[in-house]
């Protein structure tokens, strides 16, 4: 492997040495469709948008329909170092991945174009448009269905909490929808893509740590963000998980922790036994105990499957922040995305596990061993939006 990178991971710690609101807020203007939107991002006592007022929100499941993936070509040598070439490796090769079952439009700043449409192909759509880093995961808004209709909530992306660099990256929101003719509304809340679960039919999975967070809503509470919850995405029910607090830049994003396969089926990271116990073993074990007791928005109770990590000693990737769980995959149109770490044993368990929940998708693994060195993974850098397939 290269020169380890400053990863979504280390980052936090880098930042809280340099004063971590030293990039600033994000900028968030008002919403820019007709549609109803809620308070200005992290105010505290700003009214939520009101249940009754247009259609019904619904928030679709990742294994619906997809019209595209959208996905960010990473720009930024201050956040990569000398792993930016290796990191756009990893990118190109799931957007060559993914094109090959479902139209891909990666974004790239103006001047990196040319290069993003060289490495990822004919297949993959190039557009000119600015971005930082590689998250489109956590960038790009949340879609939901409203009146018929694909619309674009924007969470506000904020760095995380201001810990990352994200002038270009706190505005694809407002920058990429219009190219599409998706209308854009505003929460009343800051938060990510990656932070969101779901089954399709009301029910949403979140960890505390990375919305229920000074960083991203000060002064507002468990139920304020909830109620909020449920009026900009349509879910009827959420499920808390506690989540890690301050040990990753995400604040230990859900999507890296449980996955849903199919309405009262969830896939749960499991840490290798040869992994000392931890945090993050210590929040799957937490996670397990709340969704082995809840029921679901239609009152389900929920199986919860292990899906178990690869040894640390057997994967070809490296680093103290290397994300090894396999339960950020990405679901795309007859299609499975996975990592694959080098721990063969491990590889094929987790692709035959997840060849079970998917039977009639194709289950392909890639290697990702930077982005995944960076904090992240497939889901991370991936983003759907739910319709027919592009033409």
């Amino acid at each position: 492997m290269p020169h380890q990178p400053p990863t979504r991971r280390t980052a936090l710690r880098t930042l809280a040495g340099l004063g971590a609101l030293a990039f600033g807020a994000a900028a968030c203007g008002p919403a820019e469709t007709g549609l109803r939107s809620g308070s200005p991002a992290g105010s505290a006592t700003g009214a939520s948008p009101s249940a009754s007022a247009g259609p019904k929100r619904r928030l679709g499941a990742e294994w619906e329909s997809h019209t595209r993936t959208f996905m960010s070509w990473p720009a930024l040598s201050a956040v990569w170092e000398d792993d930016l070439p290796y990191v756009r490796q990893d990118i190109a090769r799931i957007a060559r991945a993914v094109g090959k079952y479902e139209a891909v439009v990666m974004m790239a700043r103006p001047d990196q174009v040319a290069a993003a449409q060289r490495a990822c192909g004919s297949q993959v759509e190039v557009i000119p448009l600015a971005v930082d880093d590689l998250w489109a995961r956590d960038t790009v808004p949340v879609f939901v269905e409203e009146g018929g209709k694909v619309v674009g909530v924007d969470f506000n992306f904020n760095g995380w909490g201001n810990k990352q660099q994200h002038a270009n990256d706190g505005k694809v929101g407002r920058t990429l929808l219009p190219k599409y003719g998706i209308p854009r509304v505003q929460a009343p809340l800051v938060a990510e893509g990656g932070s969101f679960e779901t089954d399709g039919e009301g029910t949403l999975l979140v960890t505390e740590s990375s919305i229920i967070n000074d960083n991203r809503n000060p002064g507002k509470s468990k139920a304020a963000i909830e109620t909020e919850l449920k009026q900009s995405l349509g879910v009827e029910k959420v499920i808390w998980l506690a989540g890690v607090r301050g040990q990753d830049i995400t604040d230990a994003h859900v999507d890296s922790l449980v996955r849903f396969t199919e309405p009262g089926v969830i896939l749960l990271d499991r840490a290798h036994p040869s992994t000392p116990p931890d945090s993050w073993s210590r929040s799957a074990d937490q996670a397990k105990s709340v969704l082995s007791k809840a029921t679901d928005a239609r009152g389900r109770r929920m199986e919860v499957i292990d899906l178990p990590q690869p040894d640390l000693n057997r994967i070809t990737g490296e680093g103290d922040d290397f994300v090894s769980t396999y339960a950020n995959f990405y679901v795309a149109n007859d299609a499975v995305f996975m990592p694959r770490f080098g721990d063969r044993k491990a590889d094929d368990r987790a692709r035959g596990i997840l060849q079970e929940h998917f039977p009639k998708r194709d289950i392909v693994p890639v290697v990702i061993d930077t982005i995944a060195s960076g904090g992240g993974g497939i889901h991370c850098s991936t983003h759907d939006q739910p319709g027919k397939p592009a033409a």
